[in-house]
């Protein structure tokens, strides 16, 4: 390596990406873009037990037709770190990216690069292929991350919580020395998409998930091994759930942090026949572990004060260790939870982490109690300023309807300012907290007006820092409507809501002047979003308040991000309305409502007199006997539809 450095500082001329002194870059990264996956990254569903993979097995059969005889799968560990795809073209890799919402995720080459086990060339062309996209996980060996945090409390650092956060985190800092610095290793799972000259699907020379990843074991990427017994193809689902039930035993002894075991289909065209859901592929299942568990004592009840004024209790009890990380403070969710599980202060608790991430009580241990544990009394007024306490008929939560309340005016300017939100970088909770007790920020339109020279003069900041944060908060002002929208804190309109919004309005004070029609209008718009968001636009304040930020340099208007996107005029259902139900042999769900929206087609998410078309599968059910009810539904068999676009 030294050599080669010497090589090239002498001869600058000959450097080329791909040598091992260029996977650590000295540039800075600026914001990362998004970039769209070639083949959407969907989610897994998920199984606890022997019971649930013998029902993924009956359903596979069932779709596949295999109704005697074995069904291979392919098992392997479930790493628990960042999941990341990799895009290479001609041999070159070309870009990574994170798996962000399964169709985007976030561009991390400049990270990736430094992450040795990922070649920078592979000899894709020996098969044919000319671009592929391939899934895998970027994690931090156990021992890697103790000497990592060892360091970092050296160089009085703040330490890591647990590898996955590690791992997670490092793929998306700006430096890649930082990344480079934690030790992030990556093992490949998936060869998701292949392409040859001329568009070529290559996939199909990989009969089986099995040659898939000796293929790329060949070409030099680090898959789970089968010698090593990290992976193994079952004969039978029996076999899949005795090899599930060792790991499970053995969980702690593997250097990695894994936290089940995923099962998949191994012949491919046997997974095309099972085909996909929205969420996730018929063929594959997670079988998550068992969650690690303690006890410890509940000491005390704290009530924290939501956005919308929902009343959250949150369990401290005495610190416990638990599957790496020390536990202190647990959510209790609601007055319902510590009803129904009888939690009393005082209590001895039986407490895991789901999934190996959010603590949760299990149960009070009740035969452990001698008698003086306490009920735990819900609140009847709000903890911050004392208004009494609303709950809907039909919600679980108690609330604070005093809009006015301070502990609900710093949460939502917290969210405004969020990544899911407006997205404004430097802006983070710790920031927000610190400008309201000054008294700089006392509302979401004082975000737009900060003093950068009193910033730049605050301790932990500087010019720079404040320059950096009027960079973010003017990149802001220009977002789309339907981040705004959604960053406004309105009960119930979520993301999906919020684009489904902005995608009828021109002007965001308009909504004022909305009826409950209009919004019922919209398809997937309800009652209670309606009638939310006519609460919030038919108060004048807050319509001031958007007004006053649109004077600020906010934008209230339609971008094209926030328009509809064009269907096709001159498909074989351009113009037309249609629904998939029941149980579609030759493609996914997903797969089905994107061939019909290029053939002209707007997919709906129900039966109703303005559907067209319903497109039935096997085990069409409870709408297709309403569609045939309505008498003006057009109804095709799957390939009467794919036979209408061919």
């Amino acid at each position: 390596y030294k050599r080669l450095q010497a090589i090239e500082d002498r001869w600058p001329d000959a450097v080329r990406e791909d040598r091992p002194t260029r996977r650590v870059s000295p540039d800075l990264a600026g914001d990362l873009p998004e970039v769209t996956h070639l083949t959407p990254m969907l989610s897994l569903d998920n199984s606890y037990d022997a019971e649930d993979l013998l029902e993924f097995d009956r359903q596979v059969r069932k779709l596949t037709g295999i109704a005697d005889g074995p069904v291979e799968y392919a098992v392997e560990p479930k790493y628990d770190g960042g999941t990341i795809t990799l895009v290479y073209e001609d041999d070159r890799l070309l870009r990574s990216a994170t798996r962000g919402d399964g169709v985007r995720g976030e561009e991390i080459t400049h990270n990736a690069r430094t992450i040795r086990a990922l070649p920078l060339q592979a000899a894709f062309s020996r098969y044919g292929i000319r671009r592929a996209e391939l899934r895998g996980e970027a994690i931090i060996r156990k021992d890697t991350f103790h000497q990592v945090n060892a360091r970092r409390e050296e160089e009085d650092l703040p330490l890591f919580a647990n590898p996955r956060n590690a791992a997670t985190g490092g793929l998306r800092v700006k430096d890649p020395r930082d990344a480079a610095s934690r030790g992030l290793e990556a093992f490949i799972y998936q060869l998701g998409f292949a392409e040859g000259d001329g568009g070529a699907d290559m996939l199909p020379r990989f009969p089986t998930h099995r040659e898939a990843l000796e293929t790329l074991e060949a070409l030099g990427f680090r898959t789970p091994r089968e010698e090593r017994a990290e992976r193994i193809v079952c004969p039978d689902i029996h076999a899949v759930v005795r090899f599930c039930e060792e790991w499970a035993e053995k969980r702690d002894s593997y250097p990695y942090e894994i936290d089940g075991m995923v099962i998949k289909v191994n012949r491919r065209d046997l997974q095309d026949r099972c085909g996909y859901t929205s969420h996730h592929p018929r063929w594959a299942i997670a079988y998550k572990f068992k969650a690690r568990q303690a006890t410890s004592r509940l000491l005390a009840v704290e009530y924290q004060v939501g956005k919308v004024g929902s009343i959250t209790p949150v369990a401290k009890i005495e610190p416990v260790p638990l599957a790496g990380v020390t536990v202190s403070s647990v959510s209790l969710h609601n007055e319902d939870f510590i009803r129904g599980k009888d939690i009393r202060l005082g209590d001895r608790v039986l407490v895991e982490r789901a999934g190996d991430v959010i603590p949760y009580i299990v149960k009070p241990l009740a035969e452990l109690r001698d008698g003086s544990e306490q009920e735990i009394r819900f609140p009847t007024e709000c903890p911050v300023c004392h208004s009494p306490l609303f709950r809907e008929p039909d919600e679980a939560a108690w609330r604070c309807v005093n809009s006015g309340c301070e502990a609900q005016t710093l949460q939502r300017i917290i969210f405004h300012a969020s990544k899911d939100a407006m997205d404004i970088e430097g802006l983070g909770r710790s920031t927000v907290e610190r400008f309201f007790e000054l008294g700089w920020v006392r509302s979401i339109a004082d975000i737009y007006r900060l003093d950068y020279a009193a910033i730049s003069e605050l301790e932990g900041f500087g010019p720079k820092s404040a320059e950096n944060l009027r960079l973010a908060i003017e990149k802001a002002k220009g977002n789309p409507i339907h981040r705004l929208l959604h960053s406004l804190s309105i009960h119930h309109l979520g993301k999906k809501a919020a684009r489904l919004l902005a995608a009828e309005l021109a002007y965001v004070p308009d909504l004022a002047e909305w009826s409950e029609e209009r919004f019922l209008g919209i398809k997937d718009i309800g009652p209670v979003v309606a009638k939310n968001v006519m609460a919030f636009f038919g108060n004048p304040m807050n319509v001031a308040m958007l007004l006053e930020m649109e004077g600020l340099g906010v934008n209230l208007r339609q971008t094209e991000e926030d328009k509809p996107r064009a269907l096709p005029t001159d498909g074989p259902f351009s113009g037309k309305t249609i629904l998939f139900t029941g149980t579609l042999v030759r493609m996914g769900r997903k797969e089905a409502q994107e061939l019909a929206e290029k053939a002209g087609a707007r997919n709906l998410g129900a039966v109703s007199a303005n559907l067209d078309i319903l497109v039935v599968g096997a085990s069409a059910g409870s709408k297709l006997k309403k569609a045939q009810e309505l008498g003006t539904v057009e109804i095709l068999t799957e390939d009467e539809f794919l036979n209408r676009i061919a």
